[in-house]
């Protein structure tokens, strides 16, 4: 049986390679005919990854693979940068072409990203031979809502899961949500975060990373990822186009950050979109500082925010997993921080996770200076206390591949002929 898995963004590499990992698992235990979970552990999984480009350069791809052990994309489509439109116009085109080329059992799309609702959208259209028949859909990170139609995720989460066969959510909102909308409980399964499934994976090799030490966060003693004590910081993240195509929105965040500035440095890892357009904007620029390309970023007129290019996955989990305190903008973030516990501040209106400020440590700021100064201060003090949300124990991975696998066998047996 083939399965093939579709990625494209930097988030969804974090979220396919434990299901990767989780489909090695399951083929060497059918190698030495094992059971899983009382499905047919006699079928073999072949698996097909395919990279569409949407990130598409070193630090924003590249480097993620190697992090992450994940295997070279069998495909790659080269699709890069551009509109909404054009980027998933371009995708749905070249994807179309794979898909009936390799004929997947299943198509396993992640996340909410233009390469997963493009995707879903071809897979949900094609049909192989004259039986008319298509590869199942599985949508993994199902059923989040920001309930924020002006979010362009918003839209290719509602469209995914409406065109997906199976459902795999990560928190409970997400199984209210599919049932309001009508989605059949019986295409539902509540399996767990594989962001999480990598964060605990990979977050004692992050502790190798030097990154504290380059930017002088961790006493000499510390050096190579051994012992010394680590600074107090801040880790800042920002790249929504709310957020930061519109200067008066970008100027009010760092505005709002400057009594935390004071207080502590805040490591600000500049995603390229926010890059170009604080240099755009020229926004109260005092000074340039030297990254670790050597290439110079502007720095922020707040002197105790750092701009560094964006980082690997290891070197930013180091970096968020020490932090004191966490920024951002990034739904992803506010999961990783939740598990890990660390203080989070989400400089949005609204989130997609809520398990993340029900049962996690993030708070919803808003985008104002005042919303953010007070979300800040009220995080200064949060007391030390963690539940961590159902399912997210690293299994995630798995219970999707025996999920899988029970459904692929229950098809073959359908398809068999009955016997005279």
């Amino acid at each position: 049986m083939k399965i093939m898995t579709i990625v494209g963004a930097r988030p969804n590499f974090m979220k396919a390679a434990p299901i990767i990992a989780a489909i090695n698992e399951h083929n060497r235990k059918a190698s030495k005919g094992r059971t899983v979970e009382g499905s047919d552990a006699s079928i073999e999984l072949q698996h097909v990854l395919v990279h569409t480009g949407q990130h598409y350069d070193e630090i924003m791809s590249g480097s993620f693979f190697s992090d992450l052990a994940l295997p070279k994309p069998d495909v790659h489509l080269g699709i890069g940068s551009g509109s909404h439109a054009a980027q998933t116009a371009e995708i749905m085109k070249k994807y179309e072409e794979i898909v009936m080329a390799e004929r997947p059992d299943v198509v396993i799309v992640v996340g909410d990203v233009n390469s997963t609702v493009a995707c879903a959208l071809v897979t949900s259209k094609v049909s192989f031979g004259g039986a008319g028949t298509r590869p199942l859909i599985a949508h993994v990170e199902a059923g989040l809502r920001s309930f924020d139609r002006t979010m362009p995720e918003e839209i290719n989460r509602v469209v995914t899961d409406h065109v997906s066969d199976l459902l795999f959510v990560t928190e409970e909102s997400g199984l209210a949500n599919l049932n309001k909308e009508g989605i059949s409980e019986e295409n539902v399964h509540f399996v767990g975060n594989t962001m999480i499934d990598s964060l605990l994976a990979f977050q004692g090799k992050a502790d190798s990373s030097t990154k504290l030490d380059e930017l002088g966060l961790r006493s000499s003693s510390g050096r190579n990822g051994t012992g010394g004590k680590v600074s107090r910081y801040a880790l800042l993240t920002l790249h929504r186009p709310a957020n930061v195509d519109n200067r008066e929105s970008l100027e009010n965040i760092l505005a709002g950050l400057r009594d935390l500035a004071k207080d502590c440095p805040i490591i600000f890892p500049v995603h390229p979109r926010t890059q170009k357009r604080i240099k755009e904007f020229g926004i109260d620029l005092d000074s340039h500082v030297a990254n670790q390309n050597g290439s110079e970023l502007p720095q922020s007129i707040a002197s105790g925010i750092l701009l560094i290019d964006p980082l690997g996955y290891l070197d930013f989990l180091c970096l968020m997993k020490n932090a004191w305190m966490v920024v951002t903008d990034s739904g992803g973030i506010q999961e990783e921080t939740t598990c890990l516990g660390i203080p989070c501040v989400t400089v949005r209106e609204n989130t997609e996770r809520p398990v993340t400020v029900e049962k996690g440590t993030n708070i919803i700021a808003g985008t104002s200076r005042e919303g953010i100064r007070a979300a800040i201060q009220t995080q200064s003090s949060r007391k030390a206390g963690l539940t961590t949300p159902t399912h997210w124990d690293g299994r995630a991975a798995t219970r999707i591949v025996e999920v899988l696998v029970r459904v692929l066998a229950n098809q073959r047996s359908s398809f068999r002929p009955a016997l005279a």
